[in-house]
């Protein structure tokens, strides 16, 4: 089982990130409408003044960023979750 998360983890991180790939190479390379104005804020314009500045960032970064980001980390988790990448925690006391 704990394979199969892993590659599905690896699918869906891989396709975020080509999606959100795709996504930036098409904005490049098509032109911007006329009437479209450039750097709305797609959640309004409470999103960005509200909340705590973290939160404010969030709302910045555009949706290919966002893609690509949680690709990323699904990708990571796969790895994870495949055991390719490991965490090892210990602690000792040190007695006299």
């Amino acid at each position: 089982m704990k394979e199969w998360i892993a590659g599905l983890l690896a699918v869906l991180g891989t396709l975020l990130v080509l999606a959100g790939a795709t996504v930036t190479v098409v904005k490049t390379l098509t032109p911007d409408p006329a009437g479209t104005p450039v750097g709305t804020d797609p959640l309004g314009g409470t999103a960005t003044t509200n909340g705590n500045r973290f939160s404010r960032w969030l709302h910045r970064v555009n949706a290919a960023d966002r893609l690509i980001a949680w690709g990323v980390i699904l990708l990571a988790l796969g790895a994870v979750a495949a055991g390719a990448i490991a965490f090892n925690v210990g602690l000792s006391a040190g007695t006299r």
